[in-house]
């Protein structure tokens, strides 16, 4: 990470690794699964439960579809099951700093904001605001509504929504998709989801 530029710190003890996500002001966590003190799962819900909103990719040996969906249903951003090339980890870890970025604007304030038709993600809470509301959402929610929103009125087909939201290869048969989309249409409001016929899904 550091040849590649970034400045890091590691730590091999969960419970250490939360107190510094906590206190440190990091702008992405790497999480392994397997660490000697506490589950990784039990970090990345002390991360979300104590405020934590950088991104966090998960890494793990486990490859089961119940541990990715566990650690995405948790928070996580991303999820990488070993081994992996440092290569792909460090253009998920890329991706998810832009993600989180916003856009690049001499208003603080729009640089951690995307908004559209009433409707606001904050990246720093990783809450939407829908007309004056504040909604909480999932990192699931949240990821498909900013996909929705830096694309308005885009048609996006479910192929490219899991490829660009859930990152890694999923059953293209699976409706985990269509689920998500419910789930913002009941959180942000229905009439803002369009779904066109035989083509996927926009934000109008």
């Amino acid at each position: 990470m550091t040849a590649a530029g970034f400045t890091s710190h590691s730590t091999t003890s969960g419970l250490e690794g939360v107190a510094l996500a906590v206190h440190g002001n990091f702008d992405l966590v790497i999480l392994d699964v397997g660490l000697p003190d506490v589950d990784g799962f039990e970090v990345l819900e002390k991360l979300r439960g104590q405020g934590v909103a950088a991104p966090v990719i998960m890494l793990t040996a486990r490859s089961s579809v119940t541990d990715r969906v566990a650690g995405l249903e948790g928070g996580a951003d991303d999820y990488m099951s070993k081994p992996f090339s440092f290569e792909e980890l460090l253009a998920r870890v890329k991706l998810r700093l832009r993600s989180s970025s916003g856009s690049s604007t001499a208003d603080a304030a729009s640089a951690t904001t995307l908004s559209h038709n009433g409707l606001t993600l904050d990246y720093r809470t990783r809450r939407a605001d829908v007309d004056g509301r504040t909604v909480d959402l999932s990192a699931r929610e949240f990821a498909l509504a900013e996909t929705f929103l830096r694309h308005p009125n885009q048609v996006f087909s479910r192929e490219q929504l899991l490829s660009n939201v859930w990152g890694y290869d999923f059953d293209p048969s699976s409706n985990v998709v269509d689920v998500y989309v419910r789930y913002l249409r009941k959180k942000l409001g229905a009439e803002r989801f369009e779904t066109v016929r035989g083509m996927g899904y926009r934000l109008v």
